[in-house]
């Protein structure tokens, strides 16, 4: 037995990265299961496991001698500090984004089932993330819709009202104004929306007691099947999905038929909407809150050329924020996101300065 170490120094020095990085995972995957409770708390824990056997094979190809392993990298780091601070859905979308990451396909000495562990694993985080996603859909839409919003028509009232040189109380009534109006109308229309949509999607629900029908319906003819086609289903999948709800029916003597006879298959649809009135105050207070930031020069007392361009700049940081936050959520880039955000408000907020800009020098 021979004391030499298998691998380069460079292949020791890329394993220790490996395994602290597979540490530092896994202890994301635990902190985040600590604060769920039920199947979610299982299935993270199992990831946790998974990572751990990662951990095991780079510490076989080290002998064992864990000394020297260097910090995680800093994206690990940042995701642990925040599953031990909040556990929120944004962790959850910063974990997919880093099982996407890993470099295990291309690298001789991971093996192929580690490979395709951490793809399933992003599969996994996504499917978690997504319930996560549906359950903040409907308010955090208005909450980004709003603020953004806010942030981008009261920018460019203001700078577009600015730019024709009227005196700056009139720039300031003009905001307030702006982020009232706009508040109220975002508000209402929020709520109208939502209650729309939940009132579409009741309308398309099986009404619950025509179930009670189903005990005495022909079992040859069986119409049930016109029920499931009429939802989407194909014929011979419907006249099969018919025949086994008919059967469980008279199989069990039911005096009625299960609660999910008529259903084809369980949505989400009405979690994704949320509540017209939690659409609507969300709408309402982050629109104005978004549509705030470009009066405040003009509230703190500046004026002219100095209040246009710290609104801006003061605009241009919470786009760039709320845009990063839709990034994170969706489990993309959030620089990409931040910047396409930026573009959009800005270049909409120029247009309405020239045109304040143009309008000023005509009636000067």
């Amino acid at each position: 037995m021979t004391d030499e170490r298998p691998g380069t120094a460079a292949d020791r020095a890329r394993w220790r990265r490996y395994l602290a990085d597979e540490r530092a995972e896994a202890a994301v995957y635990r902190e985040l299961a600590a604060r769920r409770d039920g199947e979610e708390r299982e299935i993270l824990l199992a990831l946790a496991a998974a990572e751990g056997r990662h951990e095991a094979h780079w510490l076989r190809l080290l002998d064992g001698d864990d000394s020297g392993v260097p910090r995680a990298d800093l994206r690990t780091r940042m995701l642990g500090g925040l599953a031990r601070r909040f556990g929120s859905i944004f962790v959850l979308a910063l974990a997919q984004r880093a099982e996407a990451r890993s470099p295990y396909a291309t690298d001789p000495d991971a093996t192929a089932a580690m490979a395709a562990d951490e793809r399933i694993h992003g599969e996994v985080v996504r499917g978690l993330a997504a319930r996560g996603r549906r359950r903040l859909a409907g308010t955090f839409r208005a909450a980004v819709f709003g603020a953004n919003d806010g942030l981008v028509s009261n920018l460019a009232l203001v700078l577009g009202i600015g730019a024709t040189g009227v005196p700056a109380s009139v720039v300031l009534f003009t905001g307030i104004a702006g982020l009232l109006a706009g508040a109220l109308s975002m508000g209402a229309g929020e709520y109208v929306s939502v209650r729309s949509q939940r009132e579409l999607l009741e309308a398309s629900a099986p009404d619950p007691t025509a179930r009670e029908a189903l005990v005495d319906l022909d079992l040859d003819a069986n119409e049930l099947a016109l029920v499931y086609r009429a939802r989407g289903m194909e014929e011979e999948d419907a006249r099969d999905h018919a025949a086994l709800v008919m059967a469980r029916v008279r199989a069990a003597e039911q005096l009625a038929a299960p609660t999910d006879a008529l259903a084809v298959s369980a949505t989400h649809d009405d979690e994704a909407v949320g509540t017209g009135m939690s659409a609507a105050i969300s709408s309402f207070l982050f629109f104005a809150s978004g549509a705030l930031i470009p009066v405040l020069p003009w509230i703190l007392g500046l004026s002219g050329t100095a209040a246009i361009i710290t609104a801006t700049v003061l605009v241009s940081i919470a786009l760039l924020a709320t845009g990063a936050t839709v990034g994170l959520l969706s489990g993309a880039s959030p620089m990409k996101r931040a910047f396409r955000q930026l573009a959009i408000g800005l270049g909409a907020a120029a247009v309405t300065y020239v045109l304040g800009l143009a309008f000023g020098a005509t009636i000067g």
